[in-house]
């Protein structure tokens, strides 16, 4: 049978617990405070420091997205720590540690669900510190060449050279090899040539590198160079090389149509011909037939239709 306390006894009871209550929280209030401190400072120092950290990034990446991002990722960090030490102090470590656990399984289930959102932005911070490349940069990268227009968080904005403007995530930039015209300042042009058989290979690279090296926005004049690639069907395949500035003036296609120019004109000066393509048709090869036979072949017909055709103008005169 279950025994119900008097009145006096359950207020005696309650007595009992709010003061051992009141002797925790009194006991307690130093830690509190100390708590209430250590998160005021952290704040403070978060504010200070984010703001810190954003004007150096601002000034050593070129995306103020990405600066502005890891300030608030870095000032969430030391508000973090902050109130982790101020609920260490008061006693509340199981608050603490089920506060990680808990951080850790949200993220993990916002890394899960924005899968490609979140490696695009990582990609895009990476990047950022990195700095393969800045505005209006040429790159070229999985079938995408242009300047680049901006730079995101999570994705980067390329405009080609017909004038359309792509946007290619940040994890195709990161994950691809990635070619960037502009660093060095400089650009190789290749000009194709043949010339015929008969000419000199050496006279023919002597008078193309002094007409290449007549233009003023050719640089590197000792590294133009003419090469022997190899024997075509009807020419000697030569390759010119030689540098410009780039981006610079004039631009790629104007300094490569001008090279092509120049080449046409040195080898036209120095008579050194550039052969149009010659097909050698062998008619007396196995199981072929023989270019005498046919054309015969094809005399004999006509002969014969026009002996016949004499004949019968013959008889009908007599």
């Amino acid at each position: 049978m279950i025994s119900i306390p008097s009145v006096g006894e359950a207020e005696k009871l309650i007595e009992e617990k709010l003061g051992g209550w009141f002797d925790v929280v009194i006991s307690h209030i130093p830690n509190f405070i100390v708590a209430i401190v250590i998160a005021i400072v952290f704040s403070i120092l978060a504010r200070f420091a984010g703001k810190l950290v954003k004007n150096v990034l601002r000034r050593s990446l070129d995306s103020t997205q990405i600066a502005d991002l890891m300030a608030s990722i870095f000032k969430v960090i030391v508000l973090c720590i902050g109130l982790f030490i101020a609920l260490d102090f008061v006693g509340l470590k199981g608050t603490v540690t089920s506060l990680l656990a808990g951080a850790g399984i949200v993220g993990l289930a916002i890394g899960f669900a924005f899968q490609d959102m979140t490696e695009n932005l990582i990609a895009g911070i990476a990047m950022g510190v990195r700095k393969p490349f800045k505005t209006g940069d040429v790159i070229e990268t999985d079938d995408v060449f242009g300047s680049i227009h901006s730079i995101n968080l999570r994705n980067t904005l390329i405009e080609s050279f017909y004038g359309q403007l792509i946007l290619v995530p940040n994890k195709v930039l990161f994950r691809n090899v990635l070619k960037n015209y502009t660093t060095l300042g400089i650009r190789r042009i290749e000009v194709p040539v043949g010339i015929s058989y008969g000419d000199d290979i050496e006279k023919a690279s002597q008078v193309i590198t002094d007409k290449i090296n007549e233009f003023d926005f050719v640089i590197r004049k000792d590294e133009t160079a003419v090469y022997a690639e190899g024997f075509g069907d009807s020419s000697i395949n030569l390759l010119v090389w030689f540098w410009i500035k780039y981006p610079g003036e004039p631009d790629f296609m104007t300094a490569r149509h001008k090279g092509v120019v120049a080449v046409k004109q040195a080898l036209d000066e120095a008579d050194i011909s550039i052969p149009f393509p010659i097909r050698t048709l062998d008619f007396g090869i196995k199981g072929g037939e023989k270019l005498d036979a046919m054309i015969s072949d094809k005399i004999s017909p006509q002969s014969s239709t026009k002996n016949s055709s004499d004949g019968a103008d013959s008889s009908q005169s007599e």
